[in-house]
């Protein structure tokens, strides 16, 4: 659940896995990393719905756009 940087095409983006949790948990984590972080990139990874909708709608919020894919069981979202 700690965010981190990953380096995906020689870009930096910061990574958060907020599986298994409950809201507002994953929007939370996601809220930190984008105070700590400012503009850069994050890709939020959740597992359900309900978080997967929460965090996208703060991406909006914070003139951000989000792209959610399902991958397997869970929700990978790109915050640009």
């Amino acid at each position: 659940t700690f965010p981190h940087v990953i380096n995906t095409k020689g870009h930096l983006m910061i990574e958060v896995d907020a599986r298994g949790l409950s809201c507002p948990e994953p929007v939370i984590l996601t809220m930190n990393a984008m105070k700590q972080n400012g503009s850069q990139p994050l890709k939020v990874t959740v597992s359900n719905t309900v978080a997967r909708d929460n965090v996208c709608s703060l991406a909006k919020k914070r003139k951000r756009t989000a792209t959610a894919q399902r991958v397997g069981d869970d929700y990978v979202i790109d915050i640009a």
